[in-house]
């Protein structure tokens, strides 16, 4: 990797994302993952002297790639008290707020990190390196039903028991510390060339846990509410159905968990409306290229 400046892949669905913000050139917008800087780039090249950008990313590599832009702000911080850091700017309400969540290549393709199990590296995973919490505390320490909680909610893990137990009764002769030795251990459980499926979802599971990552996005929902105003977009691509439904559900009733409010005379509650009914997908071209795009679900909804 030369100099400061670290490569990135070109997000995914970048063109849909910055279509369905429906940039106002002096506008207020958030990027809440800024990782790569792929969509702060493009946002930033639609606005006019006027408009802003404030973006979160809880992962200090990211400073490295901020642009050197009066318009840009950039916070290390979890997006999930993004209302905190932009009531301290000035910058409430926002006319489009983007969310593209999970992990960046870039957090992939560092091998110390331990998000891969391309890499032997220290189980690490988490996104904010001052956090405490790491994934080889969870695996150390969480009993065997935790542990088989953790890897059916998060990575929808095949036989999640039968990977608990095995790490359990591994733990008891050694602690297990980096990702070499776990997939070591997790490999003879999976099925014959699904190995690689596998393994990402137990990672994924690990990652989602350590990092809180549904619990940050049901606060950023909650608040984008009072963040966006009225006729402004809230942009939102997941790459797992449990980030999905939360997302879709927000859009559709307002509510977590998708039931419905009312009011006294039957009108809905929602404080936004989707503008489809289906979320976008990534085109085969697009999952050719880049395979890494295959899972995601773009939702747009706008502030009613």
């Amino acid at each position: 990797m030369t100099g400061h400046h670290l490569t990135y892949h070109e997000p995914v669905l970048l063109q849909e994302c910055i279509e369905a913000l429906d940039i106002k050139p002096d506008g207020v917008y958030v990027d809440v993952t800024f990782g790569g800087g792929g969509h702060a780039r493009a946002i930033l090249a639609q606005l006019g002297p006027q408009g802003s950008l404030v973006a979160f990313d809880r992962d200090a590599d990211a400073r490295r790639n901020a642009p050197d832009d009066p318009r840009f702000t950039l916070i290390a911080s979890d997006f999930r008290w993004i209302a905190k850091h932009l009531r301290f700017l000035n910058k409430i309400p926002v006319d489009g707020l983007l969310a593209d969540l999970g992990v960046s290549s870039h957090q992939f393709d560092t091998a110390g990190r331990g998000f891969s199990f391309r890499f032997d590296a220290p189980l690490d995973m988490r996104m904010n390196q001052r956090a405490k919490r790491t994934a080889a505390d969870l695996v150390n320490s969480l009993d065997e039903r935790a542990l088989t909680e953790l890897l059916r909610n998060y990575g929808e893990v095949y036989q999640p028991h039968k990977v608990a137990r095995q790490l359990v009764q591994a733990r008891g002769k050694k602690r297990i510390g980096t990702t070499g030795e776990l997939v070591d251990l997790l490999k003879p459980l999976a099925r014959r060339g699904e190995e690689h499926g596998f393994l990402a979802q137990v990672f994924q599971a690990l990652r989602i846990a350590v990092n809180d990552e549904l619990g940050s996005l049901e606060h950023l929902l909650r608040v984008s509410a009072e963040v966006v105003k009225p006729g402004g977009r809230l942009v939102v691509m997941s790459y797992h159905s449990l980030e999905d439904r939360l997302v879709k559900n927000w859009m559709k009733t307002g509510d977590l968990q998708g039931r419905e409010e009312k009011d006294v005379f039957g009108n809905s509650l929602r404080p936004f409306k989707p503008t489809q009914s289906k979320a976008v997908q990534p085109s085969d071209a697009e999952q050719l290229k880049n395979p890494r795009s295959r899972s995601a679900r773009l939702r747009t909804a706008v502030r009613q």
